[in-house]
């Protein structure tokens, strides 16, 4: 691996860690599973750094969590949070963002915003609640149904990120193009 591609992932498993840092909102409905802004960094590593790039900065951020570190919204780190509701939205981040870069890759030929959006909106919302219902329900006992019930609060917020995920590669790709990996992989 290029040293290039080591320090993509690394920025952007701390650009996550930084959006950890805006507060976090704790929905009774959602069975202990806070909103925050951090799905939006699953959708960014994807979108701007590819498949595996992307995917491998959310388990660099997953490692550095399981370590210890509290970089999870609300300041929240270490082993125990692999075991609470929000667990399958933790390893769906890893998958959001490589379905977020493939679909990127894919859409190479089409124009940045609305590949971008599509990418976000599949990888970073479809993919994510799908770990995030199976985790959320086996955590708390709910069904399958009645989690993702419980999870219709967060699509308003993640269609917001999802747009603004796109708003970020598209001003990125007219800025500095090489910098939007997925499209030069």
């Amino acid at each position: 691996m290029k040293d290039r591609s080591l320090v993509q992932i690394a920025l952007y498993a701390a650009i996550f860690a930084v959006l950890g840092l805006l507060p976090k909102f704790d929905i009774p409905l959602a069975g202990g599973v806070p909103i925050t802004a951090q799905s939006m960094g699953a959708m960014l590593a994807g979108v701007m750094l590819g498949a595996w790039r992307g995917g491998a900065a959310m388990a660099l951020m997953l490692f550095v969590v399981a370590l210890g570190a509290p970089i999870l919204a609300g300041g929240r780190g270490g082993l125990g949070v692999f075991f609470g509701p929000s667990v399958g939205f933790l390893f769906g981040w890893v998958a959001a963002a490589i379905v977020a870069g493939a679909i990127m890759q894919a859409l190479r030929k089409a124009p940045v915003f609305p590949a971008a959006l599509v990418a976000s909106v599949i990888g970073g919302i479809v993919v994510l609640y799908a770990f995030g219902i199976v985790g959320m329900a086996m955590k708390t006992q709910l069904s399958l149904l009645d989690a993702t019930k419980a999870c219709l609060i967060f699509i308003p917020g993640d269609a917001i990120k999802a747009v603004l995920t796109a708003l970020v590669a598209q001003t990125v790709a007219r800025g500095l193009p090489e910098a939007l990996l997925s499209r030069n992989a």
